[in-house]
């Protein structure tokens, strides 16, 4: 299942490019932004503590809430996401944990 985002840029989607995987501590998402179209797709990894989601979550349920942040957060993070991979040769990793909770937090 895949959620659907309204950006400048069109339609876009945000799907699991990889299976949740679980730390001791945080759980590891490997999002993809894909537009409706198909003319563009940007992966990047969301790191999110233990303590910010539910015991045993699946990708979907941690997509949805990603959802709206990413949305808001759409032109910056596809920017980031985009540099990140051009640059630096790897995957752009944003983290939210207890201090930085963004989507997570109560």
């Amino acid at each position: 299942m895949a959620t659907q985002l309204r950006t400048s840029r069109g339609l876009y989607r945000v799907i699991a490019a990889a299976p949740l995987e679980v730390g001791p501590g945080e759980f590891a998402l490997t999002a993809a932004l894909e537009r409706a179209d198909g003319i563009e797709r940007v992966v990047l990894r969301f790191r999110v503590g233990r303590d910010l989601l539910d015991p045993q979550p699946a990708a979907e349920q941690v997509i949805a809430r990603l959802g709206p942040w990413i949305e808001r957060e759409f032109e910056q993070t596809r920017e980031a996401a985009l540099k990140s991979i051009r640059t630096e040769r790897k995957l752009l990793e944003i983290v939210f944990d207890h201090a930085r909770p963004g989507p997570f937090g109560s």
